[in-house]
């Protein structure tokens, strides 16, 4: 984390409290993405989950992304029948405009947004086609994105590409 002392207590805080949550009740239907401290397996995991169900390979499955509308909200959202619906997403130098649907240049002076609930749905779909008419939107653990993985070339805080209509 790159927060302050204050922010960062705050922050395993409220981690803290999403995770005895989960143990006292379940599952929740929305899942705090932000609040994973190793989101990759998480997102490992519900493909895992997926392609068991399914019997097909895991390297031929990947995420497809559905922004809900905002007025969608995570207490009353029952969980999807595949996949996962997630929150805590932001947005830097852009904005989610919930009228059309779509990436907008960000409005002056705000620099993060936070996006609506977003459904990560595994597909088999080829990723030329999850990319078409759509912006390839790389999700980070933190606004860092320094160091590389030798072995992907990626950043060492990239996490998963989410593909948003623009």
């Amino acid at each position: 984390s790159l927060k302050p002392l204050g922010a960062w207590v705050n922050d395993l805080v409220a981690r803290l409290a999403f995770i005895q949550n989960w143990s006292d009740n379940g599952p929740p239907s929305v899942f705090w993405f932000s609040g994973f401290f190793f989101p990759q397996a998480f997102l490992t995991a519900t493909l895992q989950n997926f392609v068991r169900s399914e019997m097909i390979p895991i390297d031929q499955v990947r995420f497809d992304t559905i922004v809900l509308p905002p007025e969608k909200q995570r207490e009353t959202l029952p969980p999807p029948d595949v996949g996962c619906y997630i929150y805590g997403l932001h947005m830097e130098g852009a904005t989610w405009d919930a009228g059309s649907a779509c990436i907008i240049e960000s409005i002056p002076g705000e620099l993060y947004t936070e996006m609506p609930i977003i459904w990560l749905k595994p597909t088999q779909t080829p990723l030329e086609d999850l990319q078409k008419g759509r912006y390839t939107c790389p999700v980070y653990k933190t606004v860092a994105r320094a160091g590389t993985l030798s072995t992907t070339g990626h950043s060492t805080n990239f996490v998963v590409p989410v593909f948003l209509p623009s």
